[in-house]
């Protein structure tokens, strides 16, 4: 077992990278701080659950663009497109099944 805390992991820089929590051969789980107007470009990856802590966002999966915002899950199949811009300051956590 291992707990996370996801406020003592959030953090916020000018230059976005994502913070890894957990990761091995079959999962990976991302933590996604992002300021207004940082994004992740759409790309092709695994299945991927997708939940904003806080804040807000689109997402652009397949394509087609969705608004979410706190409290939203977002399942992404694996091979369809997906990428993700801040509209404001967002906390967000995926889980990326290989």
């Amino acid at each position: 077992m291992e707990l996370i805390d996801i406020k003592e992991r959030t953090r916020f820089s000018p230059q976005f990278a994502p913070q890894i929590l957990r990761m091995d051969a079959k999962f990976k789980v991302p933590l996604i701080c992002m300021e207004p107007g940082q994004e992740i470009p759409p790309h092709p990856s695994a299945t991927g659950v997708f939940y904003i802590i806080s804040g807000s966002a689109t997402m652009t999966i397949a394509g087609k663009e969705v608004d979410v915002e706190a409290g939203n899950m977002v399942f992404v199949e694996a091979g369809e497109t997906r990428g993700i811009r801040a509209k404001e300051k967002m906390v967000a956590f995926a889980v990326h099944i290989s």
